[in-house]
Formats: structure tokens, C-alpha cells, sequence
């Protein structure tokens, strides 16, 4: 693997990260046969706009990202902040006092090579450090969610069809004592 530097955002990595986040959500609709789904990538995008500038607004308080560097070129990132409205609603708010680890991206070069991996361990310590010992994630791309269930197991729930036909939902609880880190 590269050398890969993990650190929060700057304000001047906006237009690269935006630009990221378009690149891998792209790449991701097409890889689970959706690429035709325009209005659902910018929608997907704008909202990981969203949380973006709600890190910077909130000095991380709202949302807290992690990015991964390659140089100087951003090829992955993660992020935390309060569990969404669809979690929140599927859980019959079951997790809404949890926080969710999100907008785990990795550039399709770079895809394989442990970089999610090195974005996840960063995180589990960082939430660690801030006495955060449980959160939530979900997953309604098929692909994700084979790496989630071998990661974590069988999510907490499984929302059959969710999107559309064989398309499901899936949100799991994890407690980070449970994991195993490194």
C-alpha cells in the first residue's frame, strides 16, 4: 500500500473533497447497476456536501470527518455525526441517541488495498477518545453491505426491498469493545 496519511479536512481540500464525492458515488451507483439514477447521485452528493460544510461550520462537532491522503491527493474518507433520519425512522429511533459512522468512500484506484480498513480503525479510536463506545452504520449498496456483514455480521435490521426489488437496507449496531482493532 501507499503511504497514506489519515487527518481532518481543511477548508482549501472543499472543491477536491466535493469533487471526490462525486467521482465515488458515481462509480458506486454504476457498480450496483444504477448509474442511470442522476437526480439519486447529485441528490447523494449534495448531501455529502452537506455534512461537509456541517464539519466546518461546527468545527467538528456537528459531523467530524477524517480524510485519506495519497500525497496530497484525497482518496478516502469517513466521517461521524448523529444518526439520519432514515436510521432514526427504520430503528423506530432504537438509535437515535447513537452516532453514525458515514461517507466511508474509497477512490475505485484505490479500492482493495486497506484503506477503508486504516479509515475505520482511525475512527473506532477517535470516537474511542471522545468516550463514544457504540454506533450505528447502514447500507443500502449491495457491495458495502457484503464488506459490512463480513465485518460486522448480520445487521440489527434488514429492510427487505427497501429501495426497489432486491434492493435492501441494512443498519447495524456495534459496540467498538467488540471489535477487532488494529
Amino acid at each position: 500500500m501507499h503511504k497514506v496519511e489519515i487527518r481532518r479536512p481543511r477548508i482549501e481540500d472543499i472543491k477536491e473533497l466535493n469533487s471526490f464525492f462525486r467521482i465515488v458515488i458515481t462509480d458506486t451507483f454504476i457498480k450496483e447497476g444504477l448509474g442511470k439514477k442522476l437526480n439519486d447521485i447529485n441528490d447523494e452528493v449534495k448531501v455529502k456536501e452537506k455534512y461537509i460544510e456541517s464539519d466546518f461550520e461546527s468545527n467538528g462537532e456537528k459531523r467530524f470527518f477524517l480524510i485519506a491522503l495519497d500525497g496530497n491527493k484525497i482518496i478516502g474518507s469517513i466521517e461521524y455525526g448523529p444518526a439520519s433520519d432514515l436510521i432514526c425512522n427504520c430503528t423506530n429511533n432504537t438509535f437515535k441517541e447513537l452516532v453514525e459512522v458515514g461517507t466511508i468512500f474509497v477512490k475505485p484506484d484505490y479500492q482493495r488495498m486497506g484503506v477503508g480498513n486504516l479509515l475505520l480503525n482511525t475512527i473506532y479510536f477517535t470516537l474511542q477518545s471522545k468516550g463514544i463506545e457504540e454506533f450505528c452504520l447502514d447500507s443500502g449498496y449491495k457491495n458495502a453491505q457484503k464488506i459490512w456483514k463480513k465485518k460486522f455480521g448480520e445487521p440489527n435490521y434488514l429492510l427487505k426491498d427497501y429501495w426497489d426489488k432486491g434492493y435492501d437496507h441494512m443498519i447495524w449496531r456495534i459496540k467498538i469493545c467488540d471489535l477487532v482493532l488494529g
